[in-house]
Parts: C-alpha cells; sequence; structure tokens
C-alpha cells in the first residue's frame, strides 16, 4: 500500500501542476513515508517543489501538545527557514496573513474515522478559507484505521462545533480525501481540489479493517497510541463529556473507562442483559488503573477495558463502539439513577454540556437519563442517521 505522500514523492507527473507555484503543508507527527520520513522533510527535499510554509492542527506539527485545549504557536522551522502556523492557537481558521505564502495547500493529515477528530474540522475550514481567496488544496491520502463502518447519531443543525464540522455520524467511514469532496458539496464551495489517491489500500481486507499491518503506527494524536484505540475511539470519546475517567493519565487512554468505586462485574451484567448485541466483535475486560494525570489523578478506579487485537476475537462488522459506551452510560444509570455522569465543563470553547456537544445533540443525554428509553429507542434513531449517511457518502468513495 502506497499512501497519497509516497505516490506524490515517487511521481513527478503528480507534481507537475505545481510548477511555478508556492507550496504550504498541512501535517502532523503521523505525517510520515514508509520509511518514517516526516512529510515536511521529504517535500522540503524535492528540487521541483517550492515550499514556502506549514500548518500545525491540534496537538502541533511535529507533536508537542498532550491535552486538549492546550494551543501551539506560530514559529519559524529551525531547519527549513519556513514560516510555521498554528490552527490551534489564537485562531482556528487561516488568516489572510497565513495565506499570503502559498498558492497551493497539501493536506497530510492521518484521521482516525471520527466525526469529533478535529482534523476532519481543520479541512473543512481550510477548504472555505481557500474558496474564499482563490487558493487551491490538495489532499495526499491516507487510511482511515477505522475503516468503512458507519455508527452512530448524525449532528443536528445548530450544533456545529470544532469537534461537529457538519451532519456526519460520529464513525463516517471515510478518508480525508473523501471527505473533502464531500465538505465541497455540502458546503457548495468552488476551488482547485484534488486527491492524490492512496494505491492498493483495502478497507475491507482481514487483519486491519482498514490500517494495513505491515505499516508503523504513528500516533496522529498524543492518546492515540495504537489501532485498537482507532477502534475504540467513535465510543470512548464520549467519555470526555462524563465524570468517568477515559484513561487519560494512563498508557491505555480512550481504550477503557472506569472511576472510584464502580462495580464493573454488575456493569457488564447489566449491559450484557440489556443488549448483548452491542457487545459483539470484541472481548470487554474488567481492569483496575490509578491515573497520574487528569480525571481521579491519584486514585484506584476499577473499570473496563475494550481488546479488539485479537483476530480471533475481533469481528470487524459486529463491532459497534459508539453503542457499547452508549450502554454502558444506560446500565450505570440504571445502576446509580443520581450519578453524576455529566461532566459540566467548558469543552473546546462551547459553554453548552460537553456530552451533547460531542455528539451533536441532547439525544444521546437524553436517552441515557430516560429511565423508560429502550436499547431499541437509541438504535432505531441511529439506525436511520446511518442509512442516510450510507447514501450521503456513496458518490465520494474513491476507493471500491
Amino acid at each position: 500500500m502506497k499512501t497519497g505522500l509516497e505516490r506524490f514523492l515517487q511521481d513527478p507527473a503528480l507534481r507537475a501542476p505545481l510548477q511555478g507555484r508556492r507550496v504550504a503543508l498541512l501535517a502532523h507527527p503521523a505525517s510520515v513515508t514508509r520509511d518514517l520520513t516526516h512529510s515536511l522533510d521529504a517535500l522540503a527535499a524535492l528540487p521541483d517543489v517550492r515550499l514556502t510554509a506549514a500548518f500545525g492542527p491540534q496537538h502541533g506539527l511535529r507533536g508537542d501538545k498532550q491535552d486538549n485545549m492546550v494551543e501551539s504557536p506560530d514559529f519559524t522551522d529551525p531547519q527549513h527557514g519556513i514560516p510555521v502556523f498554528s490552527l490551534y492557537g489564537e485562531v482556528r481558521r487561516p488568516t489572510a496573513a497565513m495565506l499570503a505564502p502559498w498558492d497551493v495547500l497539501l493536506v497530510d493529515l492521518q484521521d482516525l474515522g471520527c466525526r469529533i477528530y478535529t482534523f476532519i474540522t481543520t479541512l473543512r475550514y481550510v477548504l472555505e478559507a481557500a474558496a474564499a481567496s482563490a487558493k487551491a488544496v490538495w489532499v495526499l491520502d491516507r487510511p482511515n484505521p477505522a475503516g468503512r463502518p458507519v455508527e452512530g447519531l448524525s449532528l443536528r443543525d445548530g450544533w456545529e462545533s470544532f469537534v461537529g464540522a457538519g451532519p456526519l455520524p460520529m464513525r463516517h467511514g471515510m478518508t480525508m480525501g473523501e471527505l473533502g469532496h464531500w465538505f465541497i458539496a455540502h458546503l457548495g464551495l468552488q476551488l482547485e481540489y484534488r486527491v492524490i489517491t492512496m494505491e492498493g489500500w483495502q478497507p475491507e481486507a482481514a487483519p486491519g479493517f482498514g490500517w494495513p499491518p505491515e505499516r508503523t503506527w504513528i500516533n496522529p494524536s498524543p492518546n492515540a497510541a495504537n489501532l485498537n484505540m482507532a477502534r475504540a475511539y467513535a465510543g470512548t470519546v464520549m467519555l470526555e463529556g462524563t465524570t468517568l475517567s477515559e484513561g487519560r493519565g494512563t498508557t491505555r487512554a480512550l481504550e477503557l473507562f472506569g472511576a472510584p468505586g464502580l462495580d464493573t462485574g454488575r456493569l457488564l451484567a447489566d449491559m450484557r442483559a440489556l443488549a448483548p448485541d452491542w457487545l459483539r466483535g470484541c472481548v470487554l475486560r474488567e481492569c483496575w488503573f490509578e491515573p497520574t494525570f487528569h480525571k481521579h489523578v491519584g486514585q484506584l478506579c476499577t473499570g473496563v477495558q475494550i481488546h479488539t487485537e485479537d483476530p480471533a476475537h475481533y469481528g470487524h462488522a459486529a463491532f459497534r463502539p459508539w453503542r457499547l459506551q452508549a450502554l454502558a452510560f444506560k446500565a450505570l444509570r440504571r445502576q446509580q439513577p443520581d450519578y453524576p455522569l455529566w461532566r459540566d465543563f467548558p469543552y473546546e470553547y462551547e459553554t453548552r454540556l460537553a456530552i451533547d456537544v460531542i455528539n451533536g445533540s441532547p439525544l444521546l443525554r437524553e436517552w441515557v437519563d430516560d429511565p423508560g428509553a429502550t436499547p431499541a429507542d437509541l438504535d432505531a434513531l441511529a439506525a436511520a442517521d446511518e442509512a442516510a449517511w450510507q447514501r450521503a457518502r456513496q458518490p465520494y468513495l474513491l476507493y471500491r
């Protein structure tokens, strides 16, 4: 398998349309070649590419910020002498000064296939800015490690945010290049847009189902430590809107959840009783952990870890992490109706309740909190959104 970056580096014909044009790069730590050269360094070494600027998304171009809502400054790259602009600092959208040094922006970002992962929002913002200023955007496409499955409620009108770029479900099943085509159509944008496609990507092939197993995993963000996290993330990211730990402050963030004093044995039993089909495709293991920072720091938490690593236990089509995590919330609410589950804090600079911002509406929270609401009720809501998105994304899929 070759990424869009690798094809771009190897084939001068793909670069020919850039002759005489100034080029910028939007990248992060996982923007590497197969031999692990960062795309900024690889592009700077090309004699026929005039690299004049770079951009870093949330967590930075080289990966300098650990947590959410920790901003990165602009700086001058010490090796290449070009300005590096932060799209997670004083601004989230490119300013006129940031647009001035280049004509074509190359976007080389490894995504996780989840609506809330902010790199797709940054893609939307640079597409809008480019359309408004007669600039071009090319995406050097990369795999979606979560593959093609679609899951979750779609974001509702009025709930757009930096973690909600548009009316997508939580797990969208598209690549960055494909999403760019969808954003352009959805927003009615006019600009030069190209996708340098991958070669040989097989999102339905075992054992990776989206992630080629021969490729080295580089964290695209500090807590995206492995493929297991990427598979679970569409569910475990909701923990950021709760008082339950998502494992930050441990080595397995966003692969587990827990809190001091949870009866996880009873929790798992109730989850199995409520909706056993929602737990298929993975193994759930009781665990104990003590976060060294973030929620419940220094306290022993009882919890549950989600495992999809063993091919004998992982069912790609059956695994539904968004439903699994929603079910955990529902079981906890039934056990302890007064449990202070929802965390009230400014989430990605939003004043609305974090769990609602994450889900793009109050619907998930209302289902959890309604004693009479059943798994079938949530399944009906989500299934309608999932079917609608399957149809909506079809014209933009580049890999059949």
